[in-house]
């Protein structure tokens, strides 16, 4: 990936531009010559599959802080479709800095076995900044982890986790952010969230569910007023999603 996840801006040309990201069509900027030795056609994106319970998941994607560490926190939530339906088989990836702010990470997300080739998973002892988990059929999630932390490299930056959402119908996969409502100061002057107006820039804070529970739950399009939604809730806000360039 030419970007790091953890240098993005609001999708469009306005921090607030609302809706999906456009997705291009089948295939664009065909050469003239499409025969011509060297000059083949771009393969356009396919929505074919999914296929992520076979291949993707690994044992353990969701627990990101070492085993038994104190201070885990844990992040649930589902992620919806336009009417507020669940989606039952979309993956999501999650990376996250280390306590330290560093985003080199660490070795140990997807050991395999030396003698069979099997991915058996975490080493349970070191925090690689790497999770992966796919949702169930209620489009659940759950994630364990340790309390977010800023990017060294972005002092200006309130601590979030960056997120990317893998679904059905989804010609390219899309990338957002969670932020923690406990570092509301830092809010106001984060890079990103500064930039939204106040009800889009809510979609990206998680909510407080307990001690040390927080619940962040991803809309893939806004609701409309036809699909039975509180029209004008914050439930019905599509989250915000951003673009790498």
């Amino acid at each position: 990936m030419s970007a790091s996840p953890h240098e993005a801006t609001p999708h469009g040309s306005t921090p607030c531009r609302e809706g999906v990201p456009q997705q291009p069509g089948a295939v664009q900027d065909q050469p003239e010559n499409p025969e011509a030795p060297g000059q083949l056609a771009p393969t356009p994106s396919q929505t074919i599959g999914p296929f992520y319970g076979y291949a993707l998941p690994f044992p353990g994607g969701g627990d990101m802080a070492p085993a038994g560490h104190p201070d885990t926190v844990t992040l649930y939530g589902r992620v919806v479709d336009g009417a507020g339906e669940p989606v039952p088989d979309a993956l999501l990836e999650f990376w996250q800095a280390g306590p330290d702010g560093s985003l080199r990470g660490a070795p140990g997300s997807l050991r395999r076995d030396p003698a069979t080739g099997a991915v058996v998973g975490r080493d349970g002892v070191d925090f690689t900044g790497f999770g992966r988990v796919p949702t169930g059929v209620d489009g659940r999630y759950v994630l364990r982890t340790l309390p977010a932390t800023a990017p060294a490299s972005r002092p200006d930056a309130a601590p979030y986790i960056a997120v990317c959402v893998f679904a059905r119908g989804l010609l390219h996969h899309l990338f957002t952010r969670i932020y923690f409502p406990e570092d509301a100061a830092a809010h106001a002057t984060d890079p990103l969230l500064s930039r939204l107006p106040a009800h889009r820039a809510r979609t990206l804070v998680a909510r407080a569910d307990g001690e040390r529970r927080y619940r962040f739950d991803i809309r893939l399009q806004a609701a409309d007023a036809g699909n039975g939604a509180a029209a004008g809730g914050e439930e019905c806000e599509e989250t915000v999603f951003l673009e790498f360039r």
